[in-house]
């Protein structure tokens, strides 16, 4: 028999020890992966829905051009209107239609002299990201005797709605993210902290989930038209668990995504900027934060011909 020596002992407790703690450790972590990704993205965050933890970041406080993921704070604005009505009807007006004409902007191709609701028009701005349908809201919601003087004060409640979340770093100059000035700005960090606001609201939530809305309005005319519009954030039906929420490209913004996905008990909110590929970098986000292999074997939902792309 070999007798007990005191140095042995030792390492055994320390070994015994050590691997107690790892086993703590594995069980009070949750499952994420050991390194961060890198992204194509100039700017990436990733924050915990319920408890606001960060779990990941990349220049997450440069201010950068946000392009149509403005329409996120657009929509949540309306929804937080006091008393809003989703089925109070609204006349399109020719101005809707020439903004984005002369724009050569993302349309909902809402139609002159027809009545369509608040709430198409929600789906109207998110899903094809119709600037004309993020136009009729802002017209709709401001105050004031003209188009210009309402859509004016429609992107002050917006700033206004920045400064009660304490963003820092955010400024609306635009209801749908065409910034002629270049003061519609944000950060990563703001910009899911803006997108973790809005999805507190069920509306919204139902709004950001659809992959495509169909609807009909009467027209000027006494007939009936239907609009059907496909929503152009390819990673709702292409990653396990996404719920939303929306794309913006820009010229100076570059391509954008904010984007949100829910496994189990756990909901991821995030945000890439300026990226080279947003979807890649999105799933390779949620999968750090999941903990899981998704973006690998991820094939993106396609849009049918014709359908708006941002």
């Amino acid at each position: 028999m070999i007798p007990s020596l005191p140095g042995a002992r030792k390492a055994a407790v320390v070994s015994l020890t050590a691997g107690a703690l790892m086993a703590v450790t594995a069980l009070a972590s949750p499952a994420q992966a050991a390194t961060a990704p890198s992204i194509s993205g100039k700017g990436g965050f990733v924050l915990n829905n319920a408890s606001s933890a960060t779990v990941y970041s990349k220049t997450a406080d440069t201010r950068r051009q946000m392009a149509s993921t403005t329409k996120i704070m657009t929509v949540a604005v309306v929804l937080s209107t006091k008393g809003v009505d989703l089925n109070r009807k609204v006349t399109v007006k020719q101005a809707y239609r020439d903004y984005v004409a002369k724009e050569g902007a993302s349309t909902a191709d809402l139609r002159t002299g027809d009545k369509v609701t608040v709430r198409q028009l929600l789906y109207g701005t998110m899903l094809p990201s119709g600037c004309d349908a993020a136009y009729a809201l802002a017209d709709t919601f401001g105050t004031g005797s003209t188009n210009a003087a309402r859509t004016k004060s429609f992107i002050a409640k917006m700033n206004a709605k920045a400064v009660e979340l304490k963003l820092k770093n955010t400024k609306f100059d635009s209801f749908d993210g065409i910034s002629q000035a270049g003061n519609n700005y944000t950060t990563p960090r703001d910009l899911a902290k803006i997108a973790q606001y809005a999805m507190k609201n069920s509306n919204f939530r139902a709004v950001v989930k659809a992959t495509s809305y169909k609807s009909t309005a009467p027209t000027s005319t006494g007939g009936t038209r239907t609009y059907t519009w496909y929503n152009t954030n390819k990673l709702l039906g292409s990653y396990s668990g996404a719920i939303g929420i929306k794309t913006g490209t820009g010229t100076a913004a570059g391509p954008c995504l904010v984007f949100a996905a829910t496994r189990g008990s756990k909901t991821l909110v995030g945000v890439v900027l300026n990226s080279a590929d947003r979807y890649k970098d999105a799933a390779k986000l949620l999968d750090y934060g999941f903990g899981s292999s998704t973006a690998k074997t991820m094939k993106l939902r396609t849009l049918p011909a014709g359908a708006q792309q941002d």
